[in-house]
């Protein structure tokens, strides 16, 4: 059907700009979730300073999806490995159940792990002292994983620190009381079913019995992994873990309200290839769509990987074209540089990972339409301002989700390209790293 397309030709636009107006306008959170979001917003930014979210995209399924296994360890790994096996037997993935994670992740194809992301925050100036706002309901390896990015960046919070237990359970609503999934301990024997159990153990003199294994403490019961400590299939998930999981679409929804509203954004895993729009790609379309003019960063993996392996010896210790280098990729990543690369990435994925240009602007061939208002004289339908002459060159050049060309409906539209804009953009561009140069010692010298 048409309207499951993600790009559209010109002459649907208007259909196009409706889908937008469902998602961002009439689509909306639970009053509950958008109290509570205001309220953690409103924390972040009580000491006037601005924040930053970012998501580690570390789901389990991703890394399984992806084989991203060895860049963890001990039972993480084993945990990851079982999902993909499960994935493989379904069919889902067709590759080995065995692969190279160091090659994946040259590639682009692994999230970037938390300490990473800590030394590209360094690399770009941010302060020790800048807050960090963690969204997302599961980060895999849990707070081990995150300890490198907390010794850098100490206020890095979540929602569990911005807000009460109390907050958090009132915005699930009231639940009946569920039976406890942990294993219950045998019961005790009376004392004549202990000597009858002596007299029934055989001939004497007998070696004294093995001693009792140890039991499972609660702590190592609790969550989606303690099964593999007593086995090796996963059993089914308890009436507990769907409640769970049912808590969790909720944090979802409340950090992806707080993270559309953040100062800043920096993704760990966007785009990953799945041709679904993952939770960090609709955080960025919805911020481009809201507040374009925000810093939403944009980095490829890929070139991050290559800039961490020329520097592996001496991470926290880069060399000053290293910082440089890093710098200006994460820069140009929030600039019109990186919204042209998202443009080919995601938009072919969904339209709500990059609602531009349609949804914000009129190219030459948008139908003319008359603005409607309200009562209170707010601009409801039309009125939108004419698309950049940059936004409709790269509108013209995205792929359709099956590879196929784009509609010839803009090419008539196309502007030709201005060098002498291209060469005061380079200038430009070369004066402020002169400056910024300048301002930073080598700490090699």
């Amino acid at each position: 059907m048409m309207i499951s397309q993600s790009i559209l030709p010109a002459s649907l636009e208007e259909l196009q700009r409706l889908r937008c107006r469902v998602a961002f306008h009439a689509l909306k959170f639970r009053p509950e979730i958008r109290s509570l979001g205001s309220q953690i917003v409103g924390r972040l930014r009580a000491s006037g300073r601005p924040y930053l979210a970012y998501h580690p995209g570390l789901l389990r399924d991703t890394l399984a999806f992806h084989g991203c296994a060895e860049l963890f360890q001990d039972i993480h790994t084993e945990l990851i490995q079982y999902r993909r096996n499960q994935m493989i037997k379904r069919g889902t993935v067709k590759e080995q159940l065995t692969v190279d994670s160091v090659s994946i992740k040259k590639n682009g194809s692994c999230p970037l792990m938390p300490e990473e992301v800590g030394l590209l925050l360094q690399a770009l100036g941010y302060p020790s002292t800048t807050i960090i706002y963690l969204a997302g309901s599961e980060t895999f390896g849990g707070q081990r994983i995150l300890i490198p990015l907390r010794a850098m960046y100490a206020n890095l919070v979540d929602r569990t620190s911005l807000c009460s237990q109390r907050e958090l359970s009132d915005l699930a609503g009231p639940e009946s009381p569920l039976s406890s999934d942990l294993p219950h301990p045998p019961p005790p024997k009376s004392e004549k079913e202990l000597i009858e159990e002596w007299k029934k153990a055989g001939p004497r003199p007998r070696p004294l019995p093995p001693p009792p294994a140890r039991p499972f403490y609660a702590h190592e019961k609790e969550g989606w992994y303690g099964w593999i400590g007593e086995n090796d299939t996963e059993p089914d998930p308890s009436p507990i873990e769907f409640r769970r999981q049912a808590h969790r679409l909720l944090w979802d929804a409340l950090d992806y309200f707080v993270s559309v509203q953040a100062d800043a954004f920096f993704p760990g895993f966007h785009n990953d290839g799945s041709g679904w729009p993952d939770y960090s790609s609709l955080i960025m379309g919805h911020r481009l769509y809201q507040t374009p003019s925000g810093i939403t960063y944009r980095p490829d993996r890929k070139t991050v990987a290559t800039l961490f392996e020329n520097v592996s010896d001496h991470l926290y210790h880069p060399p000053r074209n290293w910082t440089m280098a890093a710098r200006q990729h994460l820069n140009n990543s929030a600039r019109i540089e990186g919204i042209k690369m998202s443009a080919t990435m995601s938009k072919p994925a969904s339209f709500l990972a990059h609602p531009l240009p349609e949804c914000s602007c009129r190219t030459a061939k948008s139908p003319v339409v008359q603005p409607v208002k309200d009562k209170h004289g707010a601009l409801l339908f039309g009125g939108e301002e004419d698309c950049p002459d940059w936004m409709v060159r790269t509108l013209a050049l995205v792929p359709t989700k099956n590879n196929e060309p784009q509609s010839e409906d803009y090419e008539g539209e196309l502007p030709e390209d201005d060098p002498s804009q291209d060469t005061q953009q380079e200038s430009d561009r070369s004066d402020t790293n002169k400056s910024e140069q300048d301002e930073e010692m080598d700490p090699d010298d």
